[in-house]
């Protein structure tokens, strides 16, 4: 079956690009050339007709030439091959003289004009003729001036067989090479796309690095394979990152049951000692023991849901609060533990959650209290686009190995650092997790105090205003 078979099949429409094209390409011929091939015959047809009058007049002035110079022959000769027709009348409408075919005729036309710029008639109904084309001219200007008629039968359609033939011939051969041609560009042209096609589905997703060969040029195909390249190296990014993240969900999951399995083992264990044991259990114990075991499971509990919901707030419910201001209220609040001292830089404005800042804030001198010796400094500054929280103390410090890998969840580095001194294991995951939800940053590095210093750094909603740090002691 043929290109113009497939693509041209009864009922159906073209489904491929390469057909609609080709489609559309003898759609287009069909509409330039049928009304063209209309217009040329049309045009050729006028042309016969213009050249038969041309012709009938071209006789009808030799003829009167020849009157006028009283060199008229009787049978006339028209001297134009084809114009056999030919009469001449007095004015008195008195034949004078008339061509052999013409013998016997009554007259060509009756058609009389009134100067020398003569007329063109068609008439039919003739004897032995039936339809002429006649042109009928005056032989001078003067009023006895003899008009002559000019003609040659004349049938009632000019036959162009030969040259409509050679026209529909000609554009039905154009038509088809339009269709071929187009169906074997295209063809051509949409090549690399089934190449492309074929790499993409014998591709292998699974391995790494795999690719569409690249394309020379800059043309729409070298364009594609570069953007189905860059798609491609962002699914083996985007897979990397679930699987990281797929690894970190799995960790946590394994770490959170730990974690809750170690209180609830501890709290079944004094039950079932207490239920075995009853008369030597001692109840205060046990029920201090108990809910001191409860309490940690509701501090896991409560440090878990808010890991779930940071970074899925609304907007709205951000606010611009102070964040010297902020800190100095939290420390303030505390009633027990290391004096803090505070170094603070008012007007640092931040736009965030309040409350997820302030758990923050909170976590930071949480941590700073557990570690430190005796000292313990907070520090609220302006570093140009950003506002910079700093908890400092003197305590063991963290090493440098470790600095990144505290703020893991449920990670602790050593005995100094176990479940024993209150903590969850999640606080400073609380704290990494809320800064990058607020586009900020947090890390850990060595403090002058010579121990752990902690920098939080937030977006400035505003220009902060440069005042005078305030040192306060607690």
């Amino acid at each position: 079956m043929g290109p113009s078979a497939r693509v041209f099949r009864k009922g159906r429409r073209p489904r491929t690009i390469r057909g609609r094209i080709t489609a559309l390409v003898a759609v287009l011929a069909v509409l330039l050339l049928v009304p063209t091939a209309a217009l040329t015959v049309r045009l050729t047809r006028q042309t016969v007709v213009d050249n038969l009058w041309r012709e009938n007049r071209e006789a009808a002035a030799r003829v009167a030439e020849a009157d006028r110079l009283g060199m008229l022959t009787d049978p006339v000769d028209s001297g134009v091959p084809g114009i056999d027709l030919v009469q001449v009348f007095s004015r008195d409408h008195r034949l004078v003289a008339a061509s052999a075919a013409a013998k016997g005729l009554p007259p060509l036309s009756s058609a009389w004009p009134a100067d020398q710029a003569g007329k063109d008639v068609r008439t039919c109904g003739l004897p032995r003729v039936g339809c002429v084309r006649v042109s009928a001219l005056r032989t001078g200007s003067s009023p006895g001036a003899r008009i002559v008629y000019a003609g040659r039968p004349a049938p009632r359609e000019i036959s162009t067989s030969a040259q409509d033939l050679y026209i529909t011939i000609r554009n039905i051969v154009i038509i088809i090479l339009a269709v071929v041609a187009s169906w074997m560009i295209t063809g051509w042209m949409l090549r690399p796309l089934r190449v492309i096609k074929s790499d993409l589905t014998t591709m292998n997703l699974s391995e790494p690095g795999a690719r569409v060969p690249d394309r020379a040029g800059d043309d729409e195909v070298a364009r594609l394979t570069r953007t189905i390249n860059a798609t491609l190296d962002r699914l083996e990014e985007a897979k990397q990152g679930m699987e990281a993240v797929m690894d970190k969900q799995r960790q946590f999951a394994a770490d959170a049951s730990h974690e809750l399995r170690t209180p609830i083992a501890g709290i079944r264990a004094q039950l079932e000692e207490a239920e075995l044991h009853p008369e030597s259990t001692d109840l205060e114990s046990l029920l201090q023991h108990t809910l001191r075991d409860v309490d940690r499971l509701e501090a896991i509990i409560t440090d878990l849901l808010l890991l779930a919901r940071i970074g899925v707030s609304s907007p709205e419910t951000r606010q611009t609060i102070d964040l010297a201001a902020t800190a100095e209220q939290l420390v303030t609040r505390r009633i027990a533990g290391l004096p803090i001292r505070l170094r603070l830089t008012p007007g640092i404005a931040v736009d965030v959650i309040p409350t997820q800042i302030e758990r923050v804030v909170t976590n930071l001198l949480d941590n700073a209290e557990r570690h430190a010796h005796k000292d313990v400094l907070v520090e609220v500054r302006g570093d140009g686009r950003c506002a910079e929280l700093i908890v400092d103390d003197d305590g063991d410090g963290v090493a440098e190995s470790d600095r990144e890998r505290i703020f893991e969840r449920f990670t602790r580095l050593d005995s100094a650092r176990s479940r024993d001194t209150g903590g969850t294991g999640l606080g400073l995951a609380i704290a990494r997790d809320v800064a990058i939800a607020h586009g900020g940053t947090i890390e850990a590095c060595a403090s002058p105090l010579g121990g752990a210093r902690f920098v939080l750094r937030l977006p400035l909603a505003v220009c902060a205003h440069n005042g005078r740090p305030a040192s306060r002691t607690r």
